[in-house]
């Protein structure tokens, strides 16, 4: 039986399944893999993309892809799911290495962010993320924070500024604002970026009035 066809006949019969089949949800049809499903995704235009338009892409039934993703939202943070795994690094941050493990952790986003026409502003917009994936992403860099010897709290502030930042500035160069003659260097952003970071207590108390004195 070709390929597609088996796709077709384990969506429709329903009756498939056994050790072979993977469940999540609603049930899943084995011949068809996440890595399968994003791969097709990110081949089309994220902005107008459709779970039909998805379907017809991978050449299975609309039945065959509901099994793994009910609506656009849920096509969306399938996507993200696999971005943070790439994105985050195996080993986890240590002491005197934690700036080392945020730059491996910012290049890579720069690289799988910007590889995804519109991720990255579609990122960077109000919007809801994906909490599961976005969680770990979070939870990685309050970690690499915390490690440096800082408060937790002050740690997720230290996320607040580096997540916030580094999306905005691909979200900028994935539009090609227009600020100057010179191309921006994320090198040159990233290094000050890390210089700055933990996040300290001001030293100084907030300005009183509108003279800033």
């Amino acid at each position: 039986m070709p390929a597609d066809a088996s796709v077709a006949a384990g969506v429709d019969d329903g009756a498939a399944g056994g050790e072979g089949q993977r469940r999540r949800g609603r049930g899943r049809p084995a011949q068809l893999s996440r890595e399968q499903i994003v791969a097709a995704a990110l081949e089309l235009n994220l902005e107008t993309l459709t779970v039909r338009e998805l379907a017809a892409r991978l050449g299975v039934t609309h039945g065959a892809l509901y099994r793994w993703v009910g609506d656009r939202d849920e096509l969306l943070d399938l996507i993200s799911d696999v971005i943070v795994e790439r994105i985050l690094p195996a080993d986890q941050p240590r002491p005197n290495q934690w700036r080392a493990w945020l730059r491996r952790l910012a290049w890579s986003m720069h690289d799988e962010f910007l590889a995804v026409p519109g991720y990255a502003t579609r990122t960077s917009r109000p919007h809801r993320h994906n909490p599961e994936s976005f969680g770990r992403l979070r939870a990685g860099v309050i970690g690499a924070f915390v490690t440096s010897g800082v408060s937790p709290e002050l740690a997720e502030q230290s996320w607040y500024i580096f997540g916030v930042s580094i999306v905005s500035w691909l979200a900028a160069a994935e539009s090609s604002l227009e600020l100057g003659p010179a191309e921006p260097r994320f090198d040159v952003f990233l290094d000050v970026l890390l210089r700055g970071l933990p996040a300290r207590e001001p030293a100084t108390p907030r300005p009183v009035g509108h003279g800033g004195c």
